[in-house]
């Protein structure tokens, strides 16, 4: 799938941060304000004054990462439905975890499944989120999909070791 090359353009903020300003297809001018301090603030210019911001929406660092995630997910996602389900010996499969797995209530670590299986977990959904890049200490509940990316041979060990 192709995507159009998006300009942005960065600008230093001595003692603040760091500004990042794109122009949509729309023509509408969108800025993000990184904060040193973890908090961000989305621009939305005035149309007719290119410097002059009409509205701006506050996130905390936490609000921020949670956007973030959820952007990235949806390229994400999207990129992975686009895959066929098997390339040259690679295989995209979506497991749902069973509440009587001896996984659920631990975390994604607890299972080691690239070390024992070599199949990796890219992501985790749940309650339609999307967690892109699950890190080892992200908790597993009943229920959950994971998307696990290997061989064919990886993704079935994955599946015995899930107790699937």
């Amino acid at each position: 799938m192709a995507s159009r090359s998006v300009d942005v353009r960065e600008t230093a903020l001595p003692g603040v941060g760091v500004r990042h300003d794109f122009t949509t297809e729309a023509g509408r001018h969108v800025g993000l304000i990184s904060y040193r301090s973890g908090r961000r603030e989305v621009l939305f210019y005035d149309g007719r004054d290119p410097d002059a911001v009409s509205q701006s929406l506050e996130l905390s660092a936490d609000e921020a990462e949670a956007l973030a995630a959820l952007l990235g997910a949806t390229r994400i996602t999207r990129e992975l439905f686009s895959l066929p389900q098997q390339v040259e010996g690679l295989v995209v499969e979506w497991l749902r975890l069973p509440p009587t797995s001896s996984f659920a209530g631990r975390t994604l670590g607890d299972t080691q499944a690239r070390t024992r299986t070599g199949a990796s977990v890219v992501a985790i959904v749940r309650e339609g989120q999307v967690r892109p890049s699950p890190a080892p200490e992200v908790g597993l509940l009943g229920g959950d999909v994971l998307v696990v990316v290997g061989t064919p041979q990886g993704l079935e060990a994955v599946t015995e070791l899930l107790e699937l």
